[in-house]
């Protein structure tokens, strides 16, 4: 299977107030806008894509209908400390406080108004420890 795009896509019972969470703290700009589904595109690189939709949505099967849980979405940034001073002074919920961590990542986590957790990261040079579970080839930041 050739993948020409890959994106998720978020289940919400407020399709308008998910899309306007992402176009106000991520920078996302909407290339589709219907009240069931919203398909955004990042303002500042157009290979980063998001879906939402309703979850009660008859294109949804059955089965999977609902909301999104159980979901961590990372973005990865060029500074993470200035977008957590913004999504602080937005008042978003700091789920985890902006920290460097031994794995290799500078990030802090927030969430959307449906719970989704969003990671902002910036890959820094892991421990030696972690730096010795990447597999050979490719290495931390």
């Amino acid at each position: 299977m050739k993948t020409t795009s890959y994106y998720p896509v978020l289940m919400t019972g407020d399709v308008a107030g998910t899309k306007a969470f992402y176009i106000k703290h991520f920078r996302f700009k909407p290339l589709f806008a219907s009240d069931w589904y919203v398909h955004l595109q990042s303002a500042e690189d157009r290979r980063v894509n998001l879906g939402i939709v309703q979850g009660d949505h008859e294109t949804i099967p059955e089965e999977g209908r609902g909301r999104t849980s159980g979901l961590l979405i990372n973005f990865e940034v060029k500074d993470p400390d200035a977008v957590y001073e913004r999504i602080l002074a937005a008042g978003l919920p700091i789920l985890r406080s902006l920290r460097n961590e031994s794995f290799g990542q500078r990030h802090f986590i927030t969430k959307d108004p449906n719970g989704v957790l969003i990671d902002v990261i910036k890959p820094i040079p892991p421990s030696a420890e972690f730096l010795a579970q990447f597999v050979e080839g490719c290495r931390g930041a």
